[in-house]
């Protein structure tokens, strides 16, 4: 067998104690230990070595959360839920952190609380669906869009992608059908004002 001479590849050498046999560690039994316990609910990762009636004994009457208040088992509970890692409410203050690279200022004049809201509902009050915000998004407007901007959008876009003036591109093609099916859904769909 071949070692290497860099002192960083050579793997540290301990006893695995694979050929011993460990006693249970209940007092005067003679039985071989072979089943784990722990020790303590602080101490999760040392244990005990007992044979199988010794550890059925000692798991039957075995209770993680003895000596702890219902407010701690409560709170353990909860923080069961994020693996006991510390965490912070949701949503503060929102965008109202966010911190823009913006070295051009193309946001310095917008209120930071302001301009990334975007309009939830129609013009008609009822909520945005899925569908909805797909069609506003491939028309580049939102929530706010009138019909008269939505077919000035529609027409904007249709000059752009229209096979005959791409050449047949099979991506223009693509787009302008996307277009087109958001035109048809929001022409059927959205409300005057």
């Amino acid at each position: 067998m071949h070692h290497s001479q860099n002192p960083y590849l050579e793997l540290e050498r301990f006893d695995t104690g694979a050929g011993r046999k460990r006693s249970c560690d209940h007092p005067d039994c003679p039985n071989e230990g072979r089943f784990r316990a722990p020790r303590s609910r602080d101490r999760l990762n040392d244990y005990y070595w007992f044979c199988l009636d010794h550890v059925r004994d000692y798991n039957a009457q075995w209770n993680y959360f003895a000596e702890m208040s219902e407010q701690e088992i409560d709170r353990y509970r909860r923080d069961e839920a994020s693996w006991h890692r510390p965490t912070w409410p949701m949503g503060g203050r929102g965008p109202a952190d966010i911190h823009l690279n913006d070295p051009l200022d193309i946001f310095a004049g917008l209120d930071a609380p302001q301009w990334w809201r975007r309009p939830n509902t129609r013009p008609d009050g009822r909520p945005l669906n899925a569908a909805d915000r797909r069609a506003l998004a491939r028309l580049g407007l939102d929530a706010s869009a009138t019909r008269d901007d939505i077919r000035r959008a529609y027409k904007r876009l249709v000059k752009r992608y229209h096979p005959d003036a791409n050449g047949g591109d099979r991506k223009g093609e693509d787009t302008f059908k996307a277009i087109t099916e958001a035109y048809r859904h929001l022409r059927t769909d959205w409300p005057e004002r």
